[in-house]
């Protein structure tokens, strides 16, 4: 049994929990090392408190299983979905888990799955997120190193975008010169999310679509983009002047940059994750834009571009050495434009390490294109 799986069924015990069931994800990735597609059959794996594991999943998947580190029961089903309630049932009674109380990740578990795990019992299925958050939030220094590089396949793709960044340009073409240079710099294919790419008043919008708006004369130009390695994600933001920008612009750049600056001076190891938000978020509410600052500070990220630490004001969370995340403060002026500057960190015994080094100031976009 491998290291992390005997942390995981110690998690499980101590959680007073019977089993543990995990959906094709980065959890069970993250665990066992198997990849799998969610598609229409269902498919999970069972990790029990006694430290047995089982395998539901489509026969056709089984060649997947061969060479595994560690003991397992494989519960095959064929494509008839007559079949597939009767796989779950043999699963469950194998492992004695018809009934007592399971965990699940509520954001992977889907209703299909969920379905068939209910109607072969009566176990009780509760909310185990924090179980696997508690082990996967500190990483180790491989996947530190995975993230780093991720981090730096990201930065190069976009100073090799910028060069071919001009008026006119709509946002979608930049988006998809984006893509292919996150390629050509080595990010796995799988991106961690599809780039932002929004100018003008559209980069107001935190979540905004690359759309068909071309760049123009007086716009802020943002990217949030990242890249993969090996699994392992970056995300990372900046923003750029076109032109000659409106000065309360250019303010708000300043007090975003002061934002990111003051948060990632302030996070440390032993502190409250709420402390780092608290410090992004006064920088600008003394600044006299805190109803535009409309999200928390940061999101922790490794195997996904979203995952514990949030780093929202109210979390009491410890920060702990290893636990990586992002600072991204930003401030949305509707009609007008947003600034928003992220980095991705990790805690380390002297504070915090930023695996990002791109110019954080809000510069003009001619500067990267001599």
């Amino acid at each position: 049994m491998t290291d992390r799986i005997t942390r995981f069924i110690t998690a499980i015990n101590d959680a007073n929990l019977d089993a543990f069931v995990l959906n094709p994800g980065p959890s069970l990735t993250y665990l066992t090392g198997l990849h799998f597609h969610l598609m229409e059959r269902p498919t999970v794996a069972l990790f029990t408190a006694s430290g047995k594991i089982g395998l539901v999943l489509p026969i056709l998947e089984r060649e997947k299983l061969n060479g595994l580190p560690f003991e397992f029961e494989m519960f095959p089903f064929g494509d008839d979905p007559a079949t597939w309630g009767s796989a779950f049932q043999q699963a469950l009674a194998a492992l004695n888990l018809q009934h007592g109380k399971i965990g699940i990740e509520p954001t992977r578990l889907r209703v299909l799955e969920l379905r068939f795990l209910e109607a072969a019992g009566s176990a009780q299925f509760v909310d185990g997120s924090q179980v696997l958050a508690a082990l996967r939030m500190s990483k180790e220094p491989g996947e530190i190193e995975k993230m780093r590089q991720a981090a730096q396949i990201a930065q190069t793709a976009l100073l090799e975008t910028l060069k071919s960044v001009r008026i006119g340009l709509s946002e979608r073409e930049i988006a998809s010169e984006l893509v292919i240079q996150l390629y050509r710099a080595g990010s796995d294919i799988e991106l961690p999310f599809q780039p932002i790419v929004s100018s003008g008043s559209n980069s107001a919008n935190p979540h905004a679509v690359p759309s068909d708006r071309l760049l123009q004369d007086g716009d802020l130009l943002l990217f949030d983009w990242g890249a993969s390695k090996d699994g392992y994600f970056s995300d990372i933001t900046r923003t750029f002047t076109v032109g000659q920008v409106d000065p309360t612009l250019l303010e708000i750049g300043a007090a975003v940059l002061a934002a990111n600056s003051a948060a990632r001076g302030t996070g440390k190891l032993g502190i409250c994750a709420g402390d780092v938000d608290f410090a992004a978020r006064d920088v600008i509410e003394k600044a006299g834009f805190g109803a535009y600052f409309i999200h928390r500070t940061g999101h922790g990220l490794g195997m996904e571009a979203h995952e514990a630490p949030y780093i929202f004001a109210e979390n009491d969370l410890i920060l702990n050495e290893g636990m990586t995340f992002t600072i991204e403060p930003g401030i949305y002026l509707p009609g007008k434009g947003g600034v928003r500057i992220e980095d991705d960190v990790v805690v380390t015994a002297n504070g915090l390490e930023s695996l990002t080094d791109l110019p954080r100031h809000v510069l003009p976009i001619d500067l990267f294109q001599a």
